[in-house]
């Protein structure tokens, strides 16, 4: 099984590329045709990443990121540089999915994807409002076609055998 999880916040203008990014995916009849992949919208729910992923055998996260770098930007990422601890703070929404991969692998370990990669889109603006700007738009659409091929490229996944809650 592969799981496609889109993270943000659309209230949050191009925070919510990776919802968008996994709107755009549901859209493509190829995909759709795949009963071996699970398209997520986890907002900002990270322990939604967490329980999502376990089970299948590649995870790939679609998330905003601010790197001051040029807007639209899009790095492939292995899940193995950004998982990080969770450190406890009074913040309800501190669980993020790079959490939920450093969690994930300790709780669920085999059952866990060891196949992680994040796609992280550099942001232009993070005001309040929903719609993104014409380059993060374009920027989801170059993701979404880049994250179609990487699933191409992996061999139908069936399973009787399903982890999933």
């Amino acid at each position: 099984m592969i799981a496609v999880i889109g993270c943000g916040n659309p209230n949050r203008t191009d925070d919510g590329v990776g919802l968008e990014v996994i709107r755009l995916l549901r859209g493509m009849p190829e995909l759709q045709a795949r009963p071996d992949v699970k398209l997520l919208d986890a907002g900002t729910d990270g322990m939604a990443v967490m329980f999502a992923a376990r089970g299948c055998t590649c995870l790939i996260v679609v998330d905003c990121c601010r790197t001051q770098t040029k807007p639209g930007a899009i790095f492939e990422v292995p899940g193995d540089e950004l998982a990080s601890p969770h450190q406890p703070s009074l913040n309800l929404h501190d669980f993020r999915w790079d959490h939920a991969i450093y969690t994930g692998r300790q709780i669920y370990r085999d059952a866990f994807p060891a196949d992680v990669t994040a796609y992280l889109i550099e942001g232009q603006t993070f005001a309040f409002g929903c719609g993104l700007t014409p380059a993060i738009q374009e920027a989801a659409m170059k993701a979404g076609t880049q994250i179609a091929a990487r699933i191409r490229s992996i061999p139908h996944q069936l399973s009787s055998n399903s982890a999933e809650p």
